[in-house]
């Protein structure tokens, strides 16, 4: 399973990367693992919208469960990865990299200060795990 040390991580397994003041967001190695294949993924906001953290931006289905992704901090959305809704399969083999699923104009840059660097991030999933 993968931590990249490059990320934050929320507790409800999204992950985000910070590039100035853009942010990618996707769900996480573990989360895609739990929830086995993916067979569906909607992206719900357009380009332009606002979204205040803790916002539900997306929806994820597999053959075990559904779940709603959660935005760990406010923007305004800047782009979605409309190719997801085709593949969704490509949050199992590559959450980190073409599986990710909004890009955002951070509103508040201080809030990612909350999130969980790599490795507490990976000590919360083995706390689950067992």
């Amino acid at each position: 399973m993968e931590f990249p040390n490059d990320l934050r991580y929320t507790k409800t397994d999204e992950w985000i990367r910070v590039e100035g003041n853009q942010a990618t967001l996707g769900i996480t190695d573990f989360a895609q693992s739990q929830l086995s294949d993916i067979v569906f993924v909607e992206v719900r906001p357009a380009a332009g919208e606002k979204l205040a953290k803790g916002d539900a931006f997306a929806a994820v289905e597999s053959v075990k469960a559904a779940s709603d992704v959660y935005t760990p901090v406010s923007g305004k959305v800047a782009q979605t990865n409309e190719a997801l809704s085709e593949k969704p399969e490509t949050v199992n083999s590559d959450p980190y990299g073409a599986a990710w699923m909004l890009r955002l104009e951070l509103a508040r840059p201080e809030e990612t200060a909350e999130l969980m660097d790599a490795a507490a991030y990976q000590a919360y999933c083995q706390e689950r795990s067992h």
